[in-house]
């Protein structure tokens, strides 16, 4: 079985996400050494907390020419959570934070926009949420039906992506829950923690093999 890369910058989910492909049968090895990363077949970005303080994190390994070359060979990468948020332009979290720039748009603040929509909703949004899904030949949406339920934990959001979005969810406002790009991917959600329906997009992902 061909492995898949997870990338330790320090700010994520490591042990579930590397239990969740392990128990889906892949072979998982999390690391930030940029041989093992080139020798994966897939990588996945995770991530949690501040973009800023994320973004300084993922710099400080030295891995993200790496993430570049790998995507240019066509090599899949998978970001989660804070790691879809970082392979946008940039982010206004706490300031304005340059992103990997993958994907064309900004992350903003949710609150924000749901005030002025005069929606009286909690932040951060925490829950489980139906996708719609727009793109159902997205390749990590091939074992997902419409209206499946998904776990959101974040209080920022992806903007200006409607051409990269393949589905999105509702919470006052649409929240952008996966995206792509050529072989580059995202879930705002956390799949790990996302029961069945996470594991389905775990898989597809699993399944996909890159160029490089």
């Amino acid at each position: 079985m061909s492995k898949t890369a997870i990338i330790d910058y320090g700010v994520g989910n490591l042990f579930s996400l590397s239990s969740s492909l392990r128990y889906l049968g892949n072979e998982a090895v999390v690391t930030r050494d940029a041989k093992e990363i080139r020798r994966a077949a897939r990588i996945i970005l995770p991530g949690v907390g501040a973009f800023g303080d994320a973004a300084d994190k993922l710099a400080a390994t030295g891995l993200i020419p790496v993430l570049h070359e790998q995507v240019a060979a066509g090599k899949p990468l998978l970001g989660i959570c804070l790691g879809m948020q970082l392979l946008f332009e940039k982010s206004y979290e706490f300031g304005e934070h340059r992103g990997l720039g993958f994907l064309p748009g900004s992350v903003c603040p949710m609150e924000p926009d749901l005030a002025a929509l005069g929606v009286n909703l909690k932040i951060p949004h925490m829950g489980w949420n139906a996708l719609k899904i727009y793109h159902p030949d997205c390749p990590i949406l091939k074992h997902t039906q419409e209206g499946a339920f998904v776990y959101f934990v974040h209080s920022f959001y992806a903007k200006d992506c409607a051409e990269a979005v393949a589905a999105d969810a509702e919470y006052g406002v649409r929240v952008p829950a996966v995206v792509a790009r050529g072989n580059v991917y995202g879930c705002q959600f956390h799949p790990e923690k996302s029961g069945q329906v996470g594991l389905a997009i775990l898989r597809a992902f699993a399944e996909l093999e890159g160029q490089a």
